[in-house]
């Protein structure tokens, strides 16, 4: 990506992206990132003459295609030229469900999917993924102890499935390397433009404007714990105890014992089914029904700091600012 000269004649350097589509894949999702990345293309003379084309074709394992919204695609090229692509893009399977998502995997369009994702080569070609989209590059072993996302609701399931991937059920876009993962389906849009933001910042804002696209860094809004998709009842039973307490200090001992518990049982039962320790945890919960509570009433930050269980407001501003960060 780029452009230079070489001698009297200019060359310019297309960015290349490749769209993933197999039948059944999510239509929003495919819908989306054409989209994004063409209002970009379309865009970026009027940001700056000198960002180079971006370039959009579907890949697939079949010459047509047909998306949960019965939309119909055609495809460009086979995927044995993702590695012509500079980044390769693989979209949600289309499942909502761990079981679906699993008989999914198993499919013969998914299956030439992620073999075709195993032979690119990472120091040239860049991977993104987003929603169970994520579950397919897994499939590859490319994703061992790195930070990677998904969907909130699934994440039980993904880390069931890849122990040895360091999961970030919050955050909305994770970048690792040259493997770039978001959330759930509507992550889509915060993946496009994060590959929009890599050629050019100020060209992925002017899009978000143009399209009226808010700024989404983290999952943690839209993330209900209670519905996370695993079935340990010391956790459900550890959750419910806290929630109710959120406005006390908060001592994993005295939790653990009120459980009928171990310490070090709800620190490793925990850790299991969340990837989070119960204090990371807890955490999470006050600063959710804080930003809850900032947007829904007239509480002062030191009144909200109280109710979520910090003793003054700069505490409880310290983790928020933490926490966008890590986005």
């Amino acid at each position: 990506m780029g452009s230079g000269v070489y001698g009297s004649i200019a060359i310019v350097y297309v960015m290349r992206i490749g769209l993933i589509a197999i039948d059944g894949c999510f239509g929003s999702a495919i819908a989306s990132i054409i989209d994004i990345v063409r209002v970009a293309d379309g865009a970026r003379g009027d940001v700056d003459p000198r960002i180079d084309p971006i370039k959009l074709a579907i890949l697939g394992p079949k010459r047509r295609v047909t998306t949960t919204a019965s939309m119909t695609l055609s495809v460009d090229h086979p995927l044995s030229e993702s590695a012509e692509f500079d980044v390769v893009v693989v979209p949600a399977l289309g499942t909502l469900t761990a079981a679906a998502t699993n008989d999914a995997l198993q499919s013969r369009d998914a299956r030439s999917v992620i073999a075709s994702l195993g032979r690119l080569d990472e120091a040239t070609t860049r991977i993104a993924a987003a929603c169970t989209g994520v579950f397919a590059v897994a499939e590859t072993g490319r994703m061992h102890h790195r930070r990677a996302t998904t969907s909130w609701f699934l994440g039980p399931e993904f880390l069931k499935r890849y122990p040895t991937v360091a999961l970030d059920l919050d955050t909305m876009v994770v970048v690792d390397g040259n493997l770039v993962t978001a959330g759930a389906a509507f992550a889509h849009i915060d993946l496009a433009l994060s590959l929009v933001r890599s050629i050019s910042p100020d060209l992925a804002q002017h899009v978000a404007k143009l399209l009226i696209i808010d700024e989404r860094p983290s999952q943690a809004a839209f993330v209900a714990y209670e519905h996370l998709r695993h079935e340990d009842p010391i956790v459900v039973e550890f959750e419910r105890f806290v929630r109710a307490r959120l406005d006390e200090p908060f001592n994993v001992a005295f939790v653990a014992q009120s459980l009928g518990t171990s310490r070090r049982t709800l620190e490793r039962r925990v850790r299991a089914a969340l990837n989070l320790t119960p204090l990371g945890f807890v955490q999470r919960l006050r600063i959710e029904r804080a930003r809850h509570l900032s947007a829904t009433t007239d509480l002062t930050s030191a009144e909200i700091a109280l109710r979520v269980g910090y003793a003054n407001a700069e505490t409880l501003r310290s983790l928020l600012r933490r926490e966008r960060r890590r986005s």
